[in-house]
C-alpha cells in the first residue's frame, strides 16, 4: 500500500451528552497589504465604529451608523473588512463579535506610506514640508512631532533592545 494511512475518526456528534467547542475564534487569511485608500465610505465608517467601540456585533455597528441599513448589508461590510485584514471575529453564542485586527495608527501609517511612495518619491521629509507649506501642519505641531521623535530616538539609544525599563 503506497497511499496515505487514514486514522479512524470518532463521531462526537453521535454522543448525546458530549458537547465540544472546537474553536470560537475566526483566523482568516487576512490581507495586511490591502491599501487603506481603497476602502469605500461605508467600509471606513464601519471600521471607525469598531475601532471606537473596541468590539462590535453587526447589530451594534448598524445602530451606530448615521444611515438606516439592512442588517445583511452591515454583515457583508464586516465580512469584507475581515477578508481585507482589518477585522477578526469570535463567536459568542451564535453571534459574530468583531474586533480590529490592526490599530487605527497602523492602518493610518500604511496609508501615509502609500502617499509618501506615490507622491513624495519615498521622502517623509517631502511629505512633512508639503504639509507645512499647505498649512495642514503648523510649525507648533511640527515642533511637537520633532520633540516626540527626539524622545523616541533617545529611548532607543538608551535601550537598544526595546526592553521597558522599570519605573521608579
Amino acid at each position: 500500500m503506497n497511499g496515505p494511512i487514514f486514522q479512524p475518526k470518532i463521531c462526537l456528534a453521535c454522543s448525546p451528552r458530549l458537547h465540544v467547542t472546537v474553536s470560537n475564534i475566526m483566523v482568516s487569511n487576512s490581507n495586511l497589504d490591502h491599501d487603506p485608500s481603497e476602502l469605500g465610505e461605508l467600509e471606513r465608517e464601519v471600521l471607525s465604529i469598531v475601532w471606537r467601540l473596541g468590539i462590535a456585533t453587526a447589530e451594534q455597528a448598524r445602530e451606530e451608523l448615521k444611515k438606516p441599513l439592512k442588517d445583511s448589508t452591515v454583515r457583508t461590510v464586516l465580512r469584507r473588512l475581515e477578508e481585507k485584514g482589518y477585522l477578526a471575529h469570535s463567536l459568542e453564542n451564535r453571534t459574530f463579535v468583531y474586533r480590529p485586527s490592526e490599530s487605527r495608527q497602523k492602518v493610518a501609517g500604511r496609508a501615509v506610506q502609500r502617499i509618501v511612495d506615490w507622491f513624495c518619491e519615498g521622502s517623509v521629509e517631502a511629505l512633512l514640508v508639503g504639509m507645512v507649506d499647505s498649512k495642514v501642519l503648523d510649525r507648533t505641531e511640527l515642533q511637537r512631532l520633532a520633540d516626540r521623535i527626539a524622545t523616541a530616538q533617545k529611548s532607543r539609544v538608551a535601550n537598544p533592545e526595546g526592553k521597558q525599563e522599570a519605573k521608579k
